[in-house]
């Protein structure tokens, strides 16, 4: 699901996730500082909702929420186990929970690990090279949950 694709606040959203200050921002875009500052403000909050609206839906009960990052850390109360909630810019808002799985038996193995290499590249997190789908969760939740 991808509820911001076409707003320029997202894309302001992104850019600041990336580390860019929000005057290069406005530069870039030919704007103030101060537009930047109000679109990212508005974007948090729709972000926040989001986020909050994902976890209701899914039973996730919250730990901790970071709207400028796009992430939402809880427990998933039916099933028992750690979830994330995550925006992505190049896949919308996705869902996982902690699990140990036989990704090679799965038909999403492709997806799932081009979604955490994006997913990684967008927080700027390095991960050790594997083809283990769900090794490659780990590692990436952990060092999530550090920035958080």
């Amino acid at each position: 699901m991808n509820l911001f694709i076409n707003e320029k606040q997202f894309e302001f959203w992104k850019l600041r996730r990336a580390r860019i200050p929000n005057i290069t921002i406005a530069t870039n875009f030919g704007i103030s500082r101060q537009a930047v500052s109000k679109a990212l403000l508005k974007i948090d909050g729709k972000i926040e909702t989001t986020l909050r609206e994902m976890a209701k839906a899914n039973k996730i009960a919250i730990m901790k929420i970071n709207p400028q990052l796009g992430v939402l850390l809880g427990s998933s109360v039916p099933l028992g186990v750690d979830a994330i909630i995550f925006v992505s810019g190049n896949h919308g808002v996705q869902v996982w929970y902690e699990h140990d799985g036989d990704c090679r038996a799965c038909e999403e193995y492709a997806k799932c690990i081009e979604l955490l290499w994006d997913y990684a590249d967008e927080l700027n997190i390095k991960l050790n090279r594997t083809a283990d789908p769900t090794k490659m969760a780990e590692e990436l939740f952990v060092k999530v949950k550090e920035v958080v």
